[in-house]
């Protein structure tokens, strides 16, 4: 069964169960899956319920879709996403971006936990992304090129579009959020990086590092679809501090600073 075939047998899956038709598809990362709490009257759907979905097993991720209104627009949530980490390849980390291209979305966004890279970030920072670096040595895109998606070559220069970013800044000012901006970097984990690692990111331009995002936003850029995207930045990145980074703590900021980012993303919803 080829991708195309796949998509729509999900999709089909889907729509037996689900009446909603979503404008605007969000992924949740570590720690961040309290904004699907804000969809009203939720339909949810286990990943592991549908054909051809794989199952999320990071820890802090629900593994669902969850589809309803937000801020009264339509749309479809996932509630945890696939990493390359778990063992998932490229192709099917990419599968849900574009099966909710598929129901219909117009616009894609993300959240993810990242590692400061940045000198000036602290711990619950919120930062905007202008670009990302791809350091995770493979690419979605590999293979075959299905045209009914999006052309063979495609430019990446406005991946990030402008006018979202800006729609972002003007309502985390309205709700007194503080916002940065910055350049994400890929790449596969699960281990931290070293801080060599870490000295050579920052050479390279890089203000935070995590292990997803990427894969996501080139689908998404394959196919057209403008991308917003956020980083909550759970720790400085290693050798910035004397102490012992872990997963616990990343889940723990990404509890603590959740609701801030709820706001501001469903702001966004309401205003695109």
């Amino acid at each position: 069964m080829d991708l195309m075939q796949r998509l729509d047998e999900t999709l089909r899956a889907m729509r037996e169960r689900v009446a909603v038709r979503p404008q605007i598809g969000v992924i949740l990362g570590s720690g961040l899956s309290t904004l699907a709490e804000r969809i009203e009257k939720p339909c949810f759907l286990p990943y592991g319920e549908l054909p051809n979905m794989k199952r999320s097993t990071a820890p802090g991720h629900e593994g669902r879709f969850v589809l309803g209104p937000l801020a009264g627009v339509p749309v479809v949530c996932m509630q945890g996403r696939l990493h390359r980490y778990e063992g998932h390849s490229m192709e099917e980390i990419a599968f849900p971006v574009r099966l909710m291209r598929q129901m219909g979305i117009k616009t894609l966004i993300l959240t993810n936990a990242a590692g400061g890279i940045n000198e000036g970030f602290r711990p619950g920072d919120i930062m905007l992304l202008r670009d990302h670096i791809n350091l995770m040595g493979a690419n979605p895109l590999i293979g075959p090129n299905e045209e009914a998606l999006g052309e063979r070559f495609f430019d990446m220069s406005r991946a990030y579009p402008e006018a979202l970013r800006n729609t972002a800044k003007r309502c985390a000012q309205e709700l007194d959020i503080p916002l940065k901006e910055g350049v994400y970097l890929a790449t596969s984990g699960p281990n931290f990086e070293t801080p060599a690692e870490i000295r050579m990111m920052r050479s390279l331009g890089a203000d935070a590092v995590g292990m997803s995002t990427v894969p996501e936003v080139l689908a998404a850029a394959h196919m057209g679809l403008p991308v917003l995207a956020f980083s909550l930045i759970s720790n400085l990145a290693a050798g910035m501090k004397n102490e012992v980074l872990s997963g616990e703590d990343v889940i723990r900021v990404g509890l603590s600073r959740a609701e801030a980012l709820s706001a501001l993303v469903s702001a966004v919803i309401a205003r695109i």
